[in-house]
């Protein structure tokens, strides 16, 4: 019975995570959009044809997951902080900027999925413009556009902007949806590790007795 009742709770806390990290979400409305846009617009957050862009993006809500893929381009110079008036470089600046909203990810099961450093030119290019020098890539997870829409509206990303315009000097990106991903996700490891913990619980159990 105690064996029972371990993986019990784990398989309870597991379907709990998954709830939370991978239950499909509902799709927007034609209000709700409009009235995140408008947000956005106050906010100058975005220009004209990003709004334009972005609704098209909102409208066409399936309610699922979907990585960013961000490219970046790091200001080489130092630039001063508006609030602390710190001189920072480029680098220090974006994860200031990062750091402001991370907790808005994550508590909605948002997150960095890959970030890398640029170490080499295109080595494959065709039609496309020159490299501006990208410094990184950086796919983010977003749990569903609702999810994207509530951070980037969210009033610590819209105070955190003036960060990313002092760090980047360049960047765009665009969302992508999985078609094959070998690496594992937060939804397998999560459950490996519950069952890796009931597993030594439920031995103790048995060695005990």
């Amino acid at each position: 019975m105690v064996g029972i009742a371990i993986w019990g709770v784990a398989a309870l806390l597991y379907a709990a995570f998954w709830f939370w990290y991978d239950a499909a979400g509902r799709r927007l409305t034609e209000a709700e959009i409009d009235a995140a846009l408008a947000k956005l617009a106050a906010s100058r957050t975005a220009g004209s044809g990003d709004l334009a862009t972005l609704r098209t993006f909102l409208e066409a809500d399936d309610g699922r997951e979907f990585l960013m893929l961000n490219l970046v381009k790091v200001n080489p110079d130092l630039s001063e902080h508006p609030e602390t008036r710190e001189l920072m470089s480029g680098a220090e600046m974006s994860r200031a900027y990062f750091n402001r909203f991370r907790r808005i990810l994550l508590g909605r099961a948002c997150h960095p999925y890959y970030a890398g450093r640029k170490i080499g030119p295109y080595v494959d290019s065709w039609a496309a413009p020159p490299d501006p020098g990208w410094s990184m890539v950086g796919l983010i997870r977003y749990r569903s556009r609702r999810d994207l829409l509530s951070v980037v509206t969210h009033p610590d990303f819209t105070k955190a902007h003036a960060l990313k315009h002092l760090g980047v000097t360049q960047t765009f990106s665009f969302p992508t949806q999985p078609i094959v991903m070998l690496g594992m996700s937060p939804r397998h490891y999560v459950g490996l590790v519950l069952a890796f913990a009931a597993a030594l619980a439920h031995l103790a159990v048995l060695m005990i007795r």
